[in-house]
């Protein structure tokens, strides 16, 4: 766990509660980000300073585990004690008495038997020297893109520009002016750690002098102020598999940001939509279509021609006496599924009815409407009606 989650309300970073929804953090996050992001205010130090923070918010919070874990650091140590007010001080409910004891908490609970013990060795990095020298995880990043309707069937190789907390390229993450080098902290003697007496208890917290680097900077880098820590932008190609569906978020490990110190990059998860397509729409793995035909293909049979996706036709045969809404199955033409097999294209016909005739064929089927005068294809409704009503 990282220290200077202590002395950092995420929570305020992004504008949300302290109970606030997985899609809330996200949707915040999402319009914090465009606003700030570097490349929408080129040369704006404050925007890039925010878009890190927001991100390193998200990115703790987004994450159940690393979320639970900051709840309940902040909680712990609110007001540099413990929930409810700690153990007490002298004479208080839990107290030694006289505050002659000056326990340090690692000491008390530093053992290996697991529990909190371990929680506070996590948090505090016993023996380490500090987090700043362990390795660590690089950001998971969060991408949206749009493909069109064939893309998304046969799958596609996609350029997708990040930006991600990195170290700061003007000083290779040291914090320091070109020509100078950090020293030591004098403040913690390197290890990022001091500790305060809160209520007879001797707490280790992040360095308020070196903020827990456990290195002092004299002469501050001027593109990350100190920091040491920057912006990276770069290209990276994502393959999206074939058969993808609107809004389905893909991983991609290793993908992400990159790792500090040695540690493995982030994943990258990219949120994918999917344009609609003028003719075609999908069903799971089956691809759908509506095709007209006329009256008479309908009522005699035909042979019809009909499109399939990527650009090839198939013929269907038209049953006599075919009603519109009628749906034909053309296997194999839909959208590969993750087992291999293709699904079918599903093509239901409706049939069209003519809007401008001339006087030729108004009486041809004026003609035929005399010849089935007798024949009612409603004469069953009112019985039925009443059948039911009864």
């Amino acid at each position: 766990m990282n220290k200077d989650w202590l002395e950092k309300d995420f929570y305020a970073t992004l504008g949300v509660s302290k109970d606030a929804s997985a899609d809330e953090l996200k949707k915040k996050y999402r319009t914090l980000a465009r606003e700030n992001h570097p490349d929408k205010n080129p040369g704006d130090a404050a925007a890039e300073a925010r878009f890190k923070d927001v991100s390193e918010a998200y990115d703790v919070l987004s994450d159940p585990a690393k979320r639970k874990e900051y709840d309940e650091a902040r909680a712990l140590f609110a007001g540099g004690g413990f929930p409810g007010g700690g153990f007490g001080g002298a004479g208080g409910p839990g107290g030694f008495g006289g505050g002659q004891y000056n326990v340090n908490v690692e000491d008390l609970f530093g053992d290996s038997s697991g529990g909190f013990g371990d929680f506070l060795g996590g948090l505090f990095n016993r023996g380490s020297g500090g987090r700043s020298r362990q390795p660590r995880r690089g950001q998971d990043l969060e991408s949206e893109l749009t493909l069109s309707f064939d893309d998304a069937l046969d799958g596609v190789t996609v350029p997708l520009r990040l930006s991600s907390d990195a170290p700061c390229s003007v000083c290779n993450g040291t914090g320091a002016k070109a020509g100078t080098v950090p020293r030591v902290c004098p403040t913690c003697d390197g290890t990022g750690q001091t500790s305060r007496n809160a209520g007879g208890f001797a707490f280790a917290e992040p360095c308020p002098s070196c903020r827990g680097r456990g290195l002092f900077v004299d002469d501050p880098c001027t593109s990350c102020r100190g920091s040491g820590r920057g912006v990276s932008s770069r290209t990276v190609h994502a393959r999206i598999p074939e058969g993808v569906k609107d809004g389905s978020r893909i991983r991609l490990k290793g993908k992400g940001g990159p790792g500090e110190r040695g540690g493995p990059a982030g994943d990258l998860f990219v949120v994918v939509h999917v344009d609609d397509h003028a003719i075609f729409g999908r069903k799971g793995n089956n691809v759908t279509l509506t095709a007209p035909i006329t009256f008479s293909e309908a009522a005699l049979g035909s042979q019809i021609t009909v499109p399939t996706p990527r650009g090839n036709s198939v013929t269907l045969k038209i049953p006599a006496g075919t009603s519109t809404g009628r749906v034909f199955r053309v296997r194999g033409k839909g959208v590969r599924g993750k087992d291999g097999k293709n699904g079918d294209l599903l093509v239901t016909v409706n049939v069209a009815v003519p809007q401008n005739m001339n006087d030729e064929q108004r009486d041809a089927l004026q003609t035929y409407a005399d010849l089935v005068a007798g024949e009612d294809p409603r004469k069953d409704l009112s019985a039925l009606a009443g059948n039911s009503n009864g």
